[in-house]
């Protein structure tokens, strides 16, 4: 079982794919999504966005805050600015 991921900047799709599990900073704290995450959303904090792809290996982001909304094995993460560096391959 995969979580369907999809992270968006305010002007475009910046990565979209299958990953077993997504960690960020939420203002209340760190917090981790793994499938079969209870529905959720959570504002986010300034920081690193991590996502463990199915196909391995790890990809991050820096956001600069934004929210998170978990569903059905489906994430998104909207955020106004994203580094996406480490996004790439």
């Amino acid at each position: 079982m995969a979580l369907q991921v999809e992270l968006v900047a305010a002007d475009r799709q910046v990565w979209e794919g299958e990953a077993t599990m997504v960690s960020a900073r939420s203002t209340e704290g760190e917090l981790g999504v793994l499938p079969g995450h209870t529905p959720t959303l959570v504002a986010l904090a300034e920081g690193e966005v991590r996502i463990h792809r199915s196909s391995g290996g790890q990809a991050s982001a820096h956001i600069d805050g934004g929210f998170m909304s978990v569903d059905n094995d489906r994430v998104t993460i909207v955020s106004e600015i994203v580094d996406h560096g480490q996004l790439e391959g």
